[in-house]
């Protein structure tokens, strides 16, 4: 059986105020250490699945950005599930649980608070795998802390033997007399951490709590492999119970195993005191023993005579309190509601709406984007510039057949959104220049000339190939040229399907001979010509290609898309056949649903749906951005973000976002919003950008590759389709 650890990562931590709050609850804070609670958390169970199962979080809609960031820092991969608002320990349990159990029949799941601590991690594992192995015989196991005192902050439980044993009751937080008694009695701290196996707790929670159960169960989205998920709005009907009251206290099979290791629940700031927090913040105190400081980095906090108190400042509050009171800290969060509620919570920042962006990106697209590069970025010849310098300057020579397709491309959807700029223009010289340069006797399209238009390299390259089929096919749409637009286009197709191999593919020049990406851009020309009215041999080449992606680029099992294959089309050896780039998954999940909705293809629609969610794997940093590759394990294998992915992304969740469920809609709405914010990071005020984002937040420091308008351009292209279902405007997004 596999172990399943649950993060339950839904805490507010009131009495860690004024620290701890709605947005930035406790288990995000570093109290202890350099790494926050649930950093800690999740370092201490990613080894127990070391041999099978998944780490899972299980928190708030509101903590998303939080949990994604923190799991990226530590690079620590895991499902999570997003709950729309809490409803007690119960309900998110059911959650999980069922979730397991849909993947896993046999799955044991470790359900552990993610603001605990716990320094001793070895032997925080061992006691779980020890409970493991008396959940797989149908209990329901918690771990019981040996008391080091009498304290009124925790439950009590009291077990029937020593060590394993069952659970005879389990009783609420007591006053410290009573815990005094409970001590001696032999009770232990109930540390709210359970190992059951999925089957049993989900059976129980039918028995026992069935309006939790269902609530539960009809919350899950349908699709088990994306990631996060957010449960739908039926959570909301789920009692507001916690696991004790919905299950524990009633169920038979409750059993405690007793440890002895450190623990601490952090509860209160009283808890903090005898941890090493490692706080950096500076301090001044004399004559001031047991007292906890605490605040931000660079404010400095004096003490003078004072005993046992915690101090703790933050930006818009301050906390001075007996540390004997503090449980009592709550007591005044209450009295805030009514006399200074904007204390509840830290300022949080105005996150702009799809709406907002998607205007601000017409914007800048019409104003800024589009002028420059049909001045600065167009030689007098019709030739495109390779790139612009950010203080724009031309850059990048010869002149590469991609990028001429490219821009072609990009004024024509300019034209057709409605630009009033001279786009027409710009495309028909740009056409002409492209025939007559780039096109060879045979109809294929050299891969490089110079300034004069002189060829420098004929290899013609399939990639290549492709966007010059779509430059025509858009030129065509546009009404630019569109007799030697479709003329040209269907001698280079019939050049191309000359090469065919055997299994419908083609062979690519240069390192990467059989290779996903250039079939995936062929395949975008084919659906191009479609629309645009083409003849049926685009339609046969799209189904041909369609095919080769589910034969040999997508994983049958897992639903990822490799990059690299040997001469058999089977997954490249080493390195190259491990590669996962998440932009591609989006890429291609945008082009299956285009091509699954024209045809009533089922098996397409599905498998965008898995590719969007693989993806989403590569979701990273915070602000969050799409990375540029993983491995097939789901591993880091490079933190560096280029721009693209993020278009990719974009398209890809508003597209998919038009026909699914309300609640999958919603989330992938919100997924196409944080798209749109991850590229505005790249663009520049005056119509350039950034390529390259590194891991530490910088850019590197290179000119605006002019190949960067084409996938700009494609994501306004989608946001403008999907606009009204998307915002529920009435007035279009265009460039006019």
């Amino acid at each position: 059986m596999a172990l399943y650890p649950v993060i339950m990562c839904g805490g507010a931590g009131t009495r860690l105020w004024p620290a701890s709050r709605p947005s930035r609850p406790k288990q995000f804070l570093s109290l202890a250490g350099s790494r926050s609670l649930f950093q800690n958390t999740v370092s201490r169970v990613a080894p127990l699945v070391a041999t099978g199962g998944e780490v899972i979080v299980v928190g708030g809609v509101a903590h998303r950005d939080w949990i994604a960031a923190q799991l990226e820092e530590i690079g620590v991969s895991a499902r999570i599930l997003l709950e729309p608002q809490g409803r007690g320990s119960a309900a998110a349990m059911a959650a999980a649980a069922i979730r397991v159990l849909q993947i896993d029949p046999d799955g044991v799941v470790a359900f552990v608070a993610s603001d605990h601590h716990i320094p001793d991690h070895e032997a925080f594992r061992a006691a779980i795998v020890t409970a493991a192995a008396a959940a797989r015989g149908g209990r329901i196991v918690t771990l019981g802390v040996r008391p080091t005192g009498p304290s009124p902050a925790y439950g009590y439980i009291k077990p029937a033997g020593h060590g394993l044993s069952a659970v005879e009751a389990f009783v609420e937080k007591p006053d410290t007399a009573t815990a005094a008694g409970y001590i001696r009695d032999g009770y232990l701290w109930n540390s709210g951490n359970f190992i059951v196996s999925a089957q049993t707790l989900v059976d129980e929670f039918k028995a026992l709590a069935p309006e939790v159960a269902q609530a539960a169960q009809a919350a899950l989205p349908a699709h088990q492999t994306t990631s996060p998920q957010t449960l739908t709005a039926t959570f909301l009907t789920a009692p507001d119970t916690s696991i004790d009251y919905a299950v524990m206290e009633k169920t038979r099979r409750a059993w405690v195993l007793a440890i002895d290791f450190a623990w601490s629940d952090m509860g209160a700031w009283d808890a903090l005191a005898g941890v090493d927090t490692d706080d950096s913040s500076i301090h001044v105190r004399e004559d001031s023993p047991g007292c906890l400081i605490r605040a931000p980095e660079g404010t400095l906090v004096a003490a003078l005579g004072v005993s046992n108190l915690a101090i703790i400042a933050e930006a818009d509050a301050i906390l001075v309190c007996d540390l004997d009171r503090a449980q009592e800290v709550k007591s005044l969060v209450d009295q805030m509601r009514s006399r200074s509620p904007k204390h509840l919570d830290f300022d949080r920042p105005v996150v702009e709406d799809l709406i907002t962006a998607g205007r601000r990106f017409a914007d800048w697209l019409r104003l800024r984007a589009l002028p420059t590069w049909s001045t600065l970025g167009q030689a007098e010849t019709g030739l495109f510039i390779e790139g612009l310098t950010l203080d724009g300057r031309r850059a990048g020579r010869p002149h590469r057949a991609r990028v001429q397709a490219r821009q072609i491309f990009v004024y024509a959807e300019a034209g057709r959104l409605g630009w009033e700029g001279p786009w027409r223009r710009i495309v028909s010289v740009g056409l002409a220049r492209l025939l007559a340069s780039h096109l060879r006797d045979d109809g294929l399209s050299r891969s490089l000339v110079s300034d004069s238009g002189a060829p420098l390299d004929d290899t013609a390259r399939l990639y290549d190939q492709a966007f010059v089929l779509l430059a025509l096919a858009t030129a065509r749409s546009a009404g630019v040229d569109a007799e030697a637009a479709e003329a040209a286009a269907v001698r280079l197709r019939e050049a191309l399907l000359a090469q065919t191999l055997p299994n419908g593919g083609f062979r690519e020049a240069g390192d990467h001979p059989y290779q996903a990406n250039a079939h995936m851009h062929l395949l975008e020309a084919c659906l191009a010509w479609e629309e645009a009215g083409g003849d049926a041999g685009w339609a046969g080449l799209a189904d041909r290609l369609v095919t080769l992606a589910f034969e040999s680029f997508i994983d049958p099992d897992d639903g990822f898309l490799r990059e690299f294959f040997g001469a058999d089309w089977s997954p490249a050896e080493g390195e190259n056949g491990t590669l996962v780039e998440p932009g591609h998954q989006f890429e291609w999940a945008w082009l299956l649903t285009r091509y699954g909705r024209s045809r009533g293809d089922a098996r397409a629609l599905a498998a965008a749906i898995r590719l969007y969610a693989v993806g989403q794997r590569g979701v990273a940093g915070h602000p969050q951005i799409i990375i540029d590759a993983l491995n097939v394990d789901g591993s880091v294998r490079s933190r560096q973000a280029r721009l693209w992915p993020q278009t990719e992304w974009l398209k890809a969740a508003l597209i998919l976002a038009e026909t699914a469920s309300q609640a999958d809609r919603s989330a992938l709405l919100d997924d196409a919003a944080t798209a749109l914010r991850a590229l505005w990071l790249y663009l520049t005020p005056d119509g350039l950008w950034h390529d390259r984002h590194l891991a530490d937040g910088s850019f590197i420091a290179e000119p605006a590759p002019a190949s960067s308008l084409y996938h700009i351009m494609a994501g306004f292209q989608q946001l403008a389709t999907s606009w009204s279902p998307a915002t529920g405007e009435d007035e279009p997004l265009s460039l006019a």
